[in-house]
């Protein structure tokens, strides 16, 4: 049987478990709309429902934080529009919806190369955030993509380096250690700008600059170890460390 919004949105509230907000706000999350619920058990609901394009849509109309995360587990793809893309970004309202959706969804979509450009010359924090969260993405998942399309994301970290806001400067950060954790001659090229982006007059590009050199000069480049300080609003880098994975999230889960 095919699950309604309406009937989703019920059992979400039923895993909805108010203390867990209050752990998961330690990590930067929005609390406004948000119920308490682990990924694992999104990702379980997502399984059982497939892919289902209008019922994202019904999802994210309900502007409850774990709905909208679903919503970019269960959407599809080739259906989402620019009009759609540039409706859901407007919304962002936490770094983990937007990178979820970023991550999950948009990355995947035709339109995933022109927004990271794009969306890195807006003004809106979450909006510019999803512009670097993409490129990160597409560094990890566009397995069929060239050195070549890389290549113009580099001058736009260069360029918004100098943004001191938080959500700004850690995805800047991340885009360019994903991009250089791609392959060896992509690790050159991002060292070489991290090291221009190291030369600016500026406390977040001095920042992003040392934090990645440190990580990109290792032989090889690597993930943080597990056991690491989780770097707050790092995508599927924060949502599996430790510290987030011990708050109990949804019913007894673990997030």
């Amino acid at each position: 049987m095919t699950l309604t919004a309406e009937q989703i949105l019920e059992r979400l509230k039923s895993l909805a478990n108010p203390a867990n907000v209050e752990g998961m706000s330690r990590f930067g999350i929005n609390p406004a709309n948000t119920l308490g619920i682990s990924i694992p058990n999104l990702r379980k609901i997502a399984k059982e429902t497939g892919r289902d394009h209008a019922l994202a849509q019904g999802l994210w109309a309900s502007g409850i934080h774990e709905a909208r995360i679903l919503a970019s587990f269960v959407d599809a793809p080739r259906l989402v529009t620019e009009e759609q893309m540039e409706r859901w970004a407007a919304d962002f309202d936490s770094w983990d919806v937007c990178d979820q959706v970023c991550s999950n969804l948009f990355d995947r979509t035709s339109l995933a190369w022109k927004k990271a450009v794009e969306w890195t010359a807006r003004s809106e924090e979450f909006v510019k955030r999803a512009g670097f969260v993409l490129m990160a993405a597409l560094a990890t998942h566009d397995k069929k993509a060239v050195d070549a399309q890389f290549e113009p994301f580099f001058a736009l970290i260069v360029r918004e380096a100098t943004d001191e806001r938080n959500y700004v400067r850690k995805a800047v950060n991340w885009a360019l250690r994903g991009l250089g954790k791609r392959n060896r001659a992509l690790t050159t090229r991002a060292i070489e700008t991290a090291r221009q982006v190291a030369r600016i007059d500026s406390k977040a590009a001095r920042w992003i600059a040392a934090d990645a050199l440190r990580e990109l000069t290792r032989t090889p480049p690597t993930r943080p170890s597990p056991k690491s300080k989780p770097d707050l609003g790092e995508g599927e880098e924060a949502f599996s460390s430790p510290k987030f994975r011990s708050l109990k999230f949804g019913g007894g889960g673990r997030g």
